[in-house]
């Protein structure tokens, strides 16, 4: 078989270089020439996969390595009777590690407790659901806006978002881009949502661009600039809107899940869709290909306090002013258009929250129970 892969997509040779000849091609110039004469195509969230990509090809199998499909038309590969997988929740850690990092960094500019904030959290898919259950473990109030597994599952604890907006301290959009229907999620931040935020509540966005009316937001910032605001996903990426990225707190490229373990692990997905779909044997398990982190552990006396030894160990792990100031450096040296696939395409090594090894004392009962809730992987020592 021949394999077009995402030239950013790891370990792609590891998993199917048994199945045939790979051929690695940046994702936005990923065209129909690219596909004509391959079987599988492996792709990320900024290949447009449809009618006009793989009309007449010869593919058979399509998957992304992303929790995310829009970017597939998913209607038009069934109709062809041409396979597809996606990869959901491979990197949803990554993206509330991202989350995570970023509440605590604004909460330490405001001189507040993240313990002090009642979240609400719009999708409670794969993310908002990880999101929700380490925050719980911190003792933090969320609030939860679902209205389609509200409905599915009777739950009565579930918010409307208007009622989410106006309890919650921050808002976190996790949701899926739905175009049409009763449960649309385009601009479901709209104009009119956007003016009713009051002057520092905290709007993370790092779901899907176009969930946030991006103008509204804008123009919102330029007349009262009274909101906390990071974004990680954009409308018209990777053409974003400058004005807006002049104006957030936290503003990044579509990086939020892009942890080398969260890729690695939408390579492994894919991989087994594809051995299903074409009855091949599962040879690979991503733990015999994983490589070490080369932070691999930390030792922290008992006596540490759990919100300084907190902040320490995040941004030893996963500091997100890193990307703040590398999307800035690259957007200035390339344009923002260029710089936002650049910096993406070059994205540097990062590892999620759960492999760094903190070592404590057993009598460390505060400061384990803190660092355990961010999802870092806690070893007791023996006195």
């Amino acid at each position: 078989m021949r394999i077009l892969a995402d030239k950013n997509i790891p370990l792609a040779e590891e998993f199917f270089g048994n199945y045939g000849e790979i051929v690695r091609v940046p994702g936005r110039e990923i065209n129909a020439a690219h596909v004509r004469d391959v079987d599988i195509v492996l792709a990320r969230s900024i290949t447009r996969v449809d009618q006009a990509l793989l009309e007449g090809s010869k593919v058979r199998f399509v998957g992304t390595a992303t929790i995310g499909t829009d970017h597939v038309d998913v209607d038009w590969l069934r109709a062809n009777n041409i396979g597809f997988a996606n990869a959901p929740g491979c990197n949803a850690d990554s993206v509330v590690d991202y989350v995570l990092s970023s509440l605590l960094l604004l909460t330490e500019e405001e001189g507040c407790r993240l313990r002090d904030k009642t979240v609400g959290i719009v999708g409670a898919g794969n993310v908002g659901k990880r999101l929700h259950e380490r925050l719980i473990d911190l003792d933090i109030n969320c609030l939860i806006c679902d209205p389609p597994r509200a409905e599915a599952e009777g739950r009565k604890d579930f918010l409307s978002l208007d009622a989410l907006i106006e309890r919650a301290d921050v808002i976190c959009m996790h949701t899926p881009l739905i175009r049409q229907g009763e449960h649309a999620t385009y601009h479901l931040l709209d104009r009119e949502r956007i003016q009713t935020l009051r002057a520092g509540q905290i709007l993370i966005s790092a779901g899907r661009g176009a969930c946030v009316d991006n103008t509204a937001l804008r123009e919102r910032l330029e007349r009262k600039h009274d909101l906390r605001v990071v974004l990680d996903v954009w409308e018209n990426e990777p053409a974003i809107d400058q004005a807006l990225y002049a104006l957030v707190d936290i503003a990044t490229p579509h990086i939020a899940g892009y942890s080398l373990d969260g890729k690695m692990r939408g390579t492994e997905m894919v991989y087994q869709a594809v051995c299903r779909h074409f009855g091949l044997p599962i040879r690979c398990k991503l733990g015999q290909l994983k490589p070490e982190p080369w932070l691999r552990r930390l030792v922290l006396s008992g006596w540490a306090p759990p919100l300084e030894a907190l902040s320490t160990c995040v941004r030893a792990c996963y500091d997100v002013r890193r990307d703040v100031l590398g999307f800035d450096r690259y957007q200035r040296r390339l344009g923002m258009a260029q710089g936002f696939d650049a910096y993406r395409a070059e994205y540097p090594t990062r590892r999620e929250f759960s492999t760094l090894r903190l070592e404590l004392k057993r009598n460390a009962g505060e400061l384990r129970e803190t660092l355990e809730s961010f999802g870092f992987n806690i070893k007791l020592a023996n006195k």
